[in-house]
């Protein structure tokens, strides 16, 4: 047989029939064989629908289509109709009904109801419906009033203890403990929430991720001192965030330590031994520096929390300082570690996307049938402990073995500094993957004095690379195609690039300020390569293209779940090597783009933000939608795209032609996207901020976010958050939700 199954049920009918038959149809090239695999294909889908019937009356097992029904069993009234979209099939619209009707709230509504009026529930509620980390706070108890006598707390009513020094760490916090004097503000007000008021319940709720950085080399930060250390390994300085720690039961109010929250100097150094060690917040490894155990974590008592702003203080001998705010890690001068500094760390950040140690799916090339036989890729494993320590050592047994279909796989999370070089042959596939759970980092230095340094990668027709999960930083990846051996320039048919989850940092690196070091340097340079590019889920700088304008097509150029990032005002984020436009295809779904994007042509551009102008060249063809664009800009035909459809309404508003100017100008001003942050290496990166206009907020396709946290669902969880809450607080109170980050 020419195909590969994957059914092990798929030969079931086959394998009832008397071996005479088999044997005979055998000589006659398995045509019986051939068609019971089809009869039993779909008896085997009718089995399992019929299977599943059973599963959908349990809510733990039921279909995603089933959920809405089941909790409308017990009463769940959805904030949003989840038909609407679910009827659609593609992944992001069952996403969104998954957001819309949460399982754990259908799950549990029983639950909730039996311990209505309880301040945990709240927090409960905020993990369910929006997979949130909440603290509940009810804030008459930190009013300073008259108290009843038999009723007493002596921390209320009282003038600030300046001696209190933990009390006074925490204030504008949500775990502030000091009086306050009260408030007639409502905590529900849409414009300013008044807190400290008698009926106010506060919902804390922390929207940034918290991830994992193990085992990964500190960076020496020369330029200051051999003995100053950063945990990052761009040397920018970096908070520090807490690994959350479950609580001790339901009906406790979340703590500090449950929640994921930056980690303060004060509350370091008052419990070290609760945020330091190998399994906790964070953990320092020096390789036998000052006669301790090399395998072992550096112990608690060689640490000093202090404050290194300036890399002004100097620890004593056989201790080091560290500053959880910035990141940083000081030495005695005259006492270095000579091995090198390894640390475990946990950062902030919106989503999965740019690389790092959250589980993501690894794609799998298809098996080649050789000679009626599935032939595997080859895997060659890079890392500690493997056979291949080096990522050219493993280059090097790949193009030896010259194999059709090879994947290179690294396995930790360490730092590979050497300098790389890929050739890929016609029909040649190769991935270039971190293993699942890991984030490698390749830092490209200056390596040459004549030639400039980049990753170079050179591609033949119907070959394909993939880069997955990579953090590269030092110089850009140079992308060319080898030079066409026919005149008709098809010599790279059929060839692919795709990066998926990787960081090429922004700018080439980071000042300790997060400002990018080479903010004038392109991330990624495609020369000369007609074929497709996908870029998915990444964190990239400035794409630069070059392609032949007189004997090929565009290059196709295909942008989904990403950011990408001129690092510097009014740069190219999208061009060509001569300010022109770069002669490609561009389709961009749910991005971020900072910069000027000048392209020959866009496909489709959807629920995306441009910051800065976008210029096509030819605007006869594709269309935006759903995107925010600056007025002006050059583009194709435009549906639902802001400040478009604003300016549109201020015509029905009855506005003189005299004021109009001023009108759309102040319209104009509104809709401009704000962000938390707009550099590369802060927690809320390109996160919209609180803010920001609704129409950008809730400007997308399905009514979620416009750019690269689309896929958050952040205003449908918020709605639906917010009408849970209202429906299980006491009766007399009122609750609104605070944004931490």
């Amino acid at each position: 047989m020419n195909t590969v199954q994957t059914d092990t049920r798929i030969d079931r009918l086959y394998e009832l029939l008397p071996a005479i038959y088999r044997m005979r149809d055998a000589e006659q090239n398995y045509k019986l064989q051939a068609l019971l695999r089809v009869i039993a294909e779909q008896v085997n889908l009718l089995e399992d629908d019929i299977a599943q019937l059973y599963e959908n009356w349990f809510i733990e097992t039921a279909q995603d289509w089933v959920v809405p029904y089941l909790a409308d069993l017990v009463g769940v009234t959805p904030v949003a109709d989840p038909g609407l979209f679910a009827e659609l099939d593609d992944a992001q619209s069952r996403a969104l009904a998954r957001v819309l009707v949460p399982r754990r709230e259908a799950a549990n509504t029983v639950y909730y109801r039996r311990r209505k009026g309880s301040l945990a529930l709240l927090e409960t509620i905020a993990h369910d419906v929006a997979q949130w980390p909440a603290r509940a706070q009810e804030f008459y108890r930190l009013l300073g009033w008259h108290q009843h006598l038999n009723h007493q707390h002596q921390e209320r009513a009282r003038t600030v203890d300046l001696h209190a020094m933990a009390a006074l760490d925490l204030i504008g916090t949500p775990f502030e403990q000091l009086a306050h004097s009260v408030d007639v503000r409502r905590i529900s007000d849409r414009h300013q929430q008044g807190l400290m008021n008698p009926a106010a319940i506060g919902m804390f709720i922390w929207r940034l991720k918290v991830y994992s950085s193990t085992l990964c080399a500190a960076y020496c930060h020369e330029k200051t001192g051999p003995h100053c250390y950063t945990f990052s390994v761009l040397g920018q300085d970096m908070q520090l965030y807490i690994k959350p720690q479950q609580e001790a039961d339901a009906t406790t109010i979340a703590a500090e330590i449950n929640t994921p929250s930056p980690l303060r100097r004060r509350a370091l150094q008052d419990d070290l031994a609760q945020f330091y060690g190998a399994e906790k917040s964070l953990a320092i490894w020096t390789n036998g520096w000052a006669d301790y155990p090399a395998d072992q974590v550096l112990p608690s008592s060689a640490i000093i929390v202090a404050d290194l702003s300036d890399w002004k203080y100097v620890p004593p001998l056989k201790h080091i300082a560290l500053d959880p705010v910035l990141g940083r890690i000081a030495f005695p001068p005259t006492q270095l570690p000579k091995k090198g500094v390894k640390v475990n760390y946990h950062y902030a950040f919106s989503n999965d996307i740019g690389g790092g140690e959250y589980r993501r799916r690894l794609e799998a090339p298809l098996p080649r049938l050789r000679d009626g036989v599935a032939q595997a890729a080859t895997l060659y494993t890079v890392g500690k402990g493997q056979a291949l320590n080096k990522i050219c050592d493993a280059l090097a047994k790949w193009e030896a073995d010259a194999p059709q279909d090879a994947i290179i796989e690294i396995v930790d999370s360490a730092v590979y500094t050497e300098p790389l070089a890929i050739t890929l042959q016609a029909g040649q596939t190769l991935q270039l993957r971190a293993a699942s759970g890991v984030r490698p980092v390749i830092r490209l230095l200056d390596w040459q004095t004549d030639l400039p340094d980049s990753f170079g990668v050179k591609m033949s027709g119907a070959s394909r690379l993939l880069l997955d999960g990579l953090l590269i930083l030092g110089c850009s990846v140079h992308i060319d195609g080898i030079e066409r051996e026919a005149e008709d320039g098809k010599a790279l048919c059929g060839a692919e690039l795709q990066l998926h989850h990787c960081t090429l940092v922004p700018g080439w690196g980071l000042e300790c300020d997060c400002e990018p070091k080479r903010p004038a340097e392109p991330s990624l340079e495609l020369f000369n390569l007609r074929t497709k590019v996908r870029i998915e889920s990444c964190i990239i700088g400035s794409i630069q293209i070059q392609e032949d304008e007189v004997h090929t097509d565009p290059l196709e150029l295909f942008i989904r779940d990403s950011i990408v990032d001129a690092a510097a005002p009014f740069k190219e984020a999208i061009g060509a090597i001569d300010a022109s436009p770069a002669f490609c295809t561009l389709t961009i779904e749910r991005s971020t783009v900072f910069g000027i994007t000048n392209v020959h042509a866009l496909a489709l551009a959807q629920d995306s933000i441009f910051t800065d102008c976008l210029n096509v060249a030819r605007r006869q063809v594709g269309c935006m939608r759903f995107c925010y664009v600056k007025p002006g800009c050059r583009t194709p035909r435009r549906y639902h795209c802001q400040p478009d459809l604003a300016l549109a309404a201020l015509t029905e508003q009855g506005i003189s032609e005299a004021e109009m100017p001023a009108a759309r100008a102040r319209e104009v001003l509104r809709l401009a996207p704000q962000f938390t942050s707009e550099r590369y290496g802060h927690p809320a990166y390109a996160q919209l901020g609180t803010h920001c206009a609704d129409e950008i907020k809730q400007g997308a396709l399905d009514e979620s976010e416009m750019g690269v946290f689309h896929d958050l669902y952040q205003p449908q969880r918020y709605a639906n958050l917010l009408a849970r809450l209202q429906e299980y607080t006491v009766a007399g109170m009122e609750v609104g939700i605070l944004f931490v980050n």
